[in-house]
Parts: C-alpha cells; structure tokens; sequence
C-alpha cells in the first residue's frame, strides 16, 4: 500500500460514515417529528417509536464508529505520552488488542443474535424482519474494527 492510500481510504471511509450519520440524524428528526406532529393531532402513529429507537441504535453504532476514525473517545493521552518510548508502544498495542478483541467478540455475539431472531419482525411493522434492525450490531462493529485497524499506523507513529 502506498503511503496516500492509508489516508485516502480513511478519507472515505469516513465521508462514509460521516453521510450515514448525517442521514441517520436527519431521519430520526424527521421521525420523531412526524410521530409528535401526529400525536398531537389525534391520531399517534403506531410505529414511530420503534423506528425511533432502532434509529437511535443504529446513529449510536455508526457514530461510534466515526468516533473511533477521529479518536474521538475518551482516553489518557498525557498518560500515555508521559511513559518511556517501550512502555508506550507497549500500552498502546494492548489498548488497541483489548479495544479491537471487544469489537471483534461483540460481531461475534451479533451475528448470533440475527441467527436466533429467525423470522421475527417489528411489533408495529410486521414486514420488517428483526435480522435487519439488529444487523447494526455485527456492521456496527466491524466498522470499529476498521476505524481501529486505519487509525493504527498514525497512533503507532505517535508513539515515537
């Protein structure tokens, strides 16, 4: 790989992640508005509500994920930073193994999730199957693994 080609994949991926989000947003403003709009008039719609949350599971993967590609989360920087060249690359390989470990474990548990669900769907959308709305959960993940795995290069280098 080319030295462009980590950070042109990464600019994709996250004007990827960065349109799912936004239109996941939009969508669930759009929902819970129109759900409101309707309760207020008499006549609640029936289903808003669990596509309101499925969309809100689905904004908190992929946001995570973008997250993830930008360092966004939470962490010890100065910690880190404040530790011997060996320590730090030590401390950084673990954090990535245990991070990377987690997500790939959470796939794992998702993909079994979407093989117990069978032919289950929605409650309020009976054509909806659940393999669908729950599919976030493995995608989801993977998608972490990736922003973990494309990040990696540039917190190794940091490292130094």
């Amino acid at each position: 790989m080319t030295p462009e080609g980590g950070p042109r994949w990464r600019r994709v991926f996250e004007g990827f992640l960065e349109t799912v989000v936004l239109s996941l947003m939009g969508s669930l403003v759009l929902i819970v508005l129109l759900g409101v709009s309707f309760r207020k008039a008499g006549a609640a719609l029936v289903w808003y509500d669990e596509v309101a949350g499925i969309l809100l599971a689905w904004l908190t993967f992929y946001g995570a994920s973008l997250g993830a590609l930008k360092r966004a989360h939470i962490g010890f920087p100065q910690i880190v930073a404040s530790l011997s060249r060996p320590v730090r690359r030590a401390v950084i390989l673990l954090g990535e193994f245990v991070v990377i470990a987690f997500f790939a474990l959470t796939a794992w548990a998702g993909v079994r999730v979407i093989v117990v669900l069978g032919g289950d769907t929605l409650t309020s959308l009976p054509w909806m199957p659940l393999r669908v709305t729950q599919s976030v959960i493995p995608i989801g993940a993977v998608l972490y693994i990736v922003a973990q795995l494309l990040t990696l290069p540039e917190r190794w280098k940091g490292a130094s």
